[in-house]
């Protein structure tokens, strides 16, 4: 990027955060709504990735449904984006309020334990917002962030998140990350990774709805090698009657994985990935329209010049 493009960039996320901060809760949240159907209606690249992967896991769908559907899973990536440049100024009672959680227990009673926990997260929902829910409401939240460009807009994400009480690890260029997130696994702490798409050959092959996909192992890699326990987590977003525009995030706490009493590592790993995959596909077919899928995610959809960057949805370093 430019030093023009940086400069633009970064004043777009500020003027973003800035903006939408300032706004009314409804003139926000319908202003981003429509900009989602405007957006759907361009049909840009993303958009039509989106009603690709949709497509996929909902071939129930005729074309009139699936339009809608896309239109639906729009306004959900956009509300996300809404309430995360809104974020920082919400209250921990406000964050509180505005989730309700699911299967939580056993996670309690593991972090009360002095146990920490070990998180695979889809793209679904609002990650962030459950993130900073994490840090008040069961314990001290450790996870990873992609190194975006400009190294501006990675630092005001940075601050970000960490102004929500997060630990922030950077995914490149700060070392072994996998070694630093298992020294953070000595302790009583929630550790949610975005782990749903790793094309890479570090990606482990699983079934998704199925199809062929590559997820990543890291987080089942850091729970064989520290005993944490690991819980596939799928978040979607729940319609309030009053007002009718606004929503509550649902986090669900899928049962623990079990991990294979037989076999090498990696061997363990995989199966312990595919069984977040399967958690993971039942809440996407459930909850399509908040699945934020807009890239490449299956393996019939790849070309041999597809080139993958390393992004925040994977862990990197060196494990077995």
């Amino acid at each position: 990027m430019t030093g023009l493009g940086d400069l633009l960039a970064v004043s777009g996320y500020r003027l973003g955060w800035g903006a939408v901060r300032r706004l009314p809760e409804r003139t926000a949240y319908t202003v981003f709504e429509q900009l989602a159907d405007l957006t759907t209606a361009r049909g840009g690249k993303g958009v039509q990735r989106l009603r690709s992967n949709y497509a996929r896991v909902r071939p129930d769908l005729d074309e009139s449904a699936l339009d809608s559907l896309v239109r639906e899973g729009m306004r959900s990536y956009l509300r996300y984006y809404c309430e995360a440049f809104r974020l920082p100024d919400r209250s921990a009672d406000d964050v509180a309020a505005s989730v309700r959680v699911e299967g939580d227990g056993p996670v309690r009673a593991e972090l009360a334990a002095g146990r920490p926990v070990v998180c695979f997260l889809g793209h679904l929902g609002n990650w962030d917002l459950a993130g900073a829910w994490g840090t008040t409401d069961l314990a001290p939240v450790v996870t990873v962030a992609e190194r975006l460009e400009p190294e501006e807009v990675y630092a005001e994400f940075l601050a970000f998140r960490e102004s929500l009480g997060m630990t922030i690890l950077p995914l490149t260029g700060g070392g072994d990350v996998f070694a630093q997130l298992r020294g953070h696994l000595t302790k009583p702490v929630l550790m949610p990774l975005l782990a749903d798409r790793d094309l890479t050959d570090r990606g482990v092959e699983v079934d998704l709805c199925g199809h062929r996909s590559k997820m990543a192992a890291g987080p089942a890699a850091l729970a064989l090698a520290t005993g944490a326990a690991l819980h596939p987590v799928s978040i979607h977003y729940e319609r309030l009657d009053r007002p009718s525009w606004k929503h509550r995030t649902v986090i669900t706490f899928h049962d623990r994985v079990e991990v294979p009493t037989t076999g090498a590592t990696r061997a363990k790993a995989v199966a312990m990935t595919q069984q977040c995959a399967d958690a993971l596909g039942a809440a996407i077919v459930e909850h399509t329209a908040d699945w934020h899928m807009l890239q490449r995610v299956f393996l019939d959809d790849l070309t041999p010049s597809v080139d993958e960057s390393p992004r925040a949805d994977r862990v990197t370093g060196t494990w077995p």
